[in-house]
């Protein structure tokens, strides 16, 4: 049974459409102690059954090793979104991007496929000059409605510097993540173990954390 009705397809159809070039969905799973993987792939093969500008790849976290560690995957269900060159764009999903959260998946997606945001040149200048590794966790309920903005501004920073990852988490998925990072509202956004903050903020909050880093 399909997951998205006639009409939801066609309104996916309409925002998939936007689409500047190709982009592959890897999607890392494993048979045992993943209660959700089997709805992931389930889930990615429909949306990129609505395009034929979407690939995807599909790879266990446990037998393709070299694939799981070649994009730092530690936990499934899992999604890497590559460009039209397959370059890793280091923009992740943990979990599944339902729910609220279709919205910033499809949203990465056209940025993966080249459907360029304008950037203020302020802004810009702040991203260009982050130098060090940065690693951006979104944890999110996907009956938030304000979750999505606080994972498409990580990402927007993961795809313009490649010294930053960006991972949406689910928090009902990896609830012991949830619990580790003391996740009590969301969004929370948690930037290398060290900075945090509760709700959707500006790019502007993201950069000022990573400059005291």
């Amino acid at each position: 049974m399909a997951i998205f009705d006639e009409k939801t397809r066609q309104q996916l159809k309409t925002v998939l459409d936007q689409m500047k070039n190709e982009v592959t969905i890897v999607f890392f799973s494993q048979e045992i102690e993943c209660q959700t993987c089997r709805d992931g792939k389930r889930f990615v093969n429909e949306i990129a059954s609505i395009s034929d500008k979407i690939l995807v790849e599909h790879y266990s976290l446990v037998t393709d090793k070299d694939k799981s560690d070649l994009y730092g995957i530690d936990k499934v269900p899992a999604i890497v979104l590559l460009d039209k060159d397959k370059n890793n764009t280091r923009m992740r999903f943990y979990g599944i991007p339902g729910g609220y959260e279709i919205n910033s998946f499809l949203g990465s997606i056209l940025a993966a496929s080249g459907k360029e945001e304008a950037i203020p040149k302020p802004i810009k200048a702040r991203i260009d000059k982050i130098g060090k590794p940065v690693h951006i966790q979104v944890f999110v309920s996907l009956g938030c409605p304000h979750c999505p903005n606080a994972v498409m501004a990580g990402h927007l920073l993961a795809l313009e510097n490649e010294n930053v990852t960006a991972d949406m988490v689910e928090t009902s998925t990896f609830n012991h993540l949830a619990i580790r990072y003391n996740v009590s509202g969301v969004p929370k956004v948690v930037i290398n173990d060290k900075y945090e903050f509760i709700g959707a903020q500006p790019i502007t909050a993201y950069l000022d954390a990573i400059e005291k880093l």
